[in-house]
């Protein structure tokens, strides 16, 4: 092999261009692992010292040293100076070339017991941990942006319809919260995933586990996971199928986003001009001077369909991927931080432009005709005796009948639960809290685990 061909990394001499295809996209996406992989390694080396050998691994003043140096490391990654090279491959190498260079045999030491199979595979459970708690608190966000609309709208009438077709008598308040409840429901989904993904892989190692007196429980209580994965095989085959998983929420997430977004581009057009989007979420036309477009909303619907792709992507890598770790695994970290980040995007973008979204109450009483009303007058002709069957054809061959019918007391009438004079406003708003407050909790879990195992104050990315 020419010399001039190869190159020399801290786990063998290696072609040039085989570096290049094997390292792929780690080396920029690894920057958003930086900080979990130091903290992964804060953790390990803590057990590490306290594995009863002698001599022991790391004396309380080697600890001290690689803690701080692990610090440096946060530092200098939260102002974009620490650099991942080729030569690197990836985060894992960084940080220990980093540590080698300032601290000579303790960074050599550092991998003791572990395989950057299993690092790799905290590092992406801690940086989901992270991920999904900003998205359950901007899921809760956005429903709450939607329950007040409802609740500011809620005697606002609005043409419910099916087949996108006039249907019934329904309000602003019941279609606003619809999306409320269905995004809450989506937080739920998202608060299932973090549980499933609060667990720490660690120790595992190339999924077979070491002939050390390791305690991974521990390392799962230093940064505070809920517990280890038992079994060290399938922590590493849990790789993949935890992005999977958290890729599936997020795109039930997209999904009531796509849907709620199809609903505002219908219903802002001229023709219908319910709602009037605020003009600066809209985007104009190169040769049209008039044109206010709703290219957010159309971008979301879009984007909906990229994160069930990105999700469908990491099932499909996985799916016939034999046990063990497999390079394959690779593929599927840029699909899922791109699933991530595109969730996250949409819902904060939604956030903003519904708080400036107005109603227009004269087009939405516009839109009622008399047909409109009739399934309300079946039933009320059933409520004074008549089978319902006779009251559904009396009322189809006398529409005429319905033309002085009022919409705001329409829905006035429907106050069982959850209509649109029944709907609990206050369900909502513990419901919010509760997701709300599922995130304050578990962050400063977190919060605390890091300043404890970093010996030192400690604020979350």
């Amino acid at each position: 092999m020419s010399k001039k061909n190869v190159k020399k990394t801290t786990v063998g001499v290696i072609n040039d261009d085989v570096l290049v295809f094997t390292a792929g996209r780690d080396v920029v996406l690894d920057k958003a692992l930086i900080e979990a992989d130091c903290l992964g390694s804060a953790a390990h080396a803590t057990m590490l010292s306290r594995i009863p050998l002698k001599p022991r691994l790391f004396s309380k003043d080697d600890l001290k040293r690689i803690v701080a140096t692990l610090g440096e490391i946060i530092a200098k990654a939260r102002r974009d100076e620490f650099p991942i090279t080729l030569e690197d491959q990836d985060v894992h190498l960084a940080v220990e070339r980093y540590l080698t260079a300032r601290l000579g045999d303790l960074g050599k030491k550092i991998h003791t017991g572990r395989s950057r199979n299993d690092q790799v595979a905290l590092d992406l459970r801690l940086f989901s941990r992270d991920q999904l708690s900003d998205a359950i608190r901007e899921t809760a966000d956005l429903a709450a942006v939607l329950v007040e609309l409802g609740r500011k709208h809620v005697h606002v009438p609005m043409v419910g319809r099916t087949h996108m077709q006039p249907g019934m008598p329904s309000s602003i308040g019941l279609w606003a919260t619809a999306f409320a409840e269905s995004l809450l429901d989506d937080a739920s989904i998202l608060m299932h995933a973090y549980e499933l993904n609060d667990k720490s892989p660690l120790g595992s190692a190339a999924s077979y586990g070491v002939p050390l007196p390791i305690d991974r429980q521990l390392v799962a209580d230093l940064l505070g996971f809920s517990a280890p994965c038992h079994n060290v095989l399938y922590a590493n085959n849990s790789r993949g199928k935890m992005e999977s998983v958290i890729l599936m929420a997020m795109s039930q997430v997209m999904l009531t986003l796509s849907r709620l977004a199809q609903d505002l581009m219908l219903f802002t057009m001229p023709e219908f001009a319910y709602f009037n989007l605020p003009a600066a979420f809209c985007t104009g036309s190169s040769i049209m001077p008039q044109k206010k477009n709703p290219d957010v909303l159309e971008l979301v619907r879009a984007k909906a369909s990229r994160v069930l792709a990105d999700a469908v992507a990491v099932y499909d890598l996985v799916k016939g991927s034999p046990s063990g770790y497999n390079r394959d695994l690779q593929e599927a970290k840029e699909v899922f931080m791109n699933g991530l980040a595109v969730t996250r995007s949409c819902l904060r973008i939604m956030a903003a432009m519904l708080a400036e979204t107005t109603v227009n109450e004269e087009k939405l009483l516009a839109g009622f005709t008399p047909d409109v009303f009739a399934t309300d007058r079946a039933l009320e002709l059933v409520a004074a005796g008549m089978p319902f069957r006779d009251a559904y054809h009396h009322v189809k061959e006398n529409l005429h009948e319905l033309e002085n019918s009022d919409p705001r007391k329409a829905i006035a009438r429907k106050k069982h639960l959850g209509a649109t004079a029944g709907l609990d406003f206050s369900l909502y708003a513990d419901r919010i809290h509760a997701a709300r407050s599922f995130v304050e909790n578990e962050q400063a879990v977190t919060r605390k685990s890091y300043q404890s195992l970093m010996g030192t104050a400690y604020s979350l990315a």
